[in-house]
């Protein structure tokens, strides 16, 4: 993982020294609707929340690179059961403006790494012992900005690799995301 960042970090690094003036750097939070789908899987949405901080590289007026490095809650829940996983996630967005510098379409694979679990069973299923450390997923959104620096997104993350093996289910997530980009 510690190589995962230092890749991140020495990118962002070569990205910021192309052109300084269509770089911003920013902070973003909001809410996570997550629910995990699968094999006879019949769960509630867990709400939870996501934060961190965001790059975004204009490549040009209508297209830009959106890398994130977020802390996001995500699971599930089932009366009075609940199968909460924290990752550590890094989406990695193409943003392509249909309203340049204001209404985006974003794109993008985003990977993330188990830090906490604290499901000792759910449904009768799922153990800790079951959970994979790493998630794929499928991000696709819309994002809105301002002139001054406010932000506000909503994106789906559809998971691609399994959270659990026995049986086989899937992260799925809904945010909704405010910030402001310096």
């Amino acid at each position: 993982m510690k190589k995962v960042f230092f890749l991140m970090a020495i990118s962002m690094l070569g990205l910021s020294s192309a052109n300084a003036q269509d770089i911003d750097v920013g902070i973003k939070g909001g809410l996570n609707f997550a629910n995990i789908s699968g094999d006879g899987i019949d769960a509630d949405s867990r709400t939870g929340f996501h934060a961190g901080l965001t790059l975004e590289v204009s490549l040009l007026k209508t297209f830009a690179l959106q890398p994130e490095l977020l802390y996001s809650t995500q699971g599930a829940k089932s009366g009075n059961e609940e199968f909460k996983l924290d990752y550590i996630s890094i989406p990695i967005l193409a943003k392509y403006y249909i309203v340049p510098s204001l209404l985006s379409i974003d794109v993008g694979p985003q990977f993330s790494f188990l830090i906490n679990d604290n499901a000792d069973e759910f449904l009768g299923a799922v153990t800790e012992a079951d959970t994979s450390s790493f998630d794929l997923g499928a991000a696709f959104g819309l994002g809105a900005k301002t002139p001054f620096g406010l932000f506000a997104q909503a994106r789906y993350v559809l998971g691609i690799t399994t959270v659990s093996e026995n049986p086989d289910v899937n992260n799925n997530v809904f945010q909704l995301s405010v910030g402001y980009n310096f």
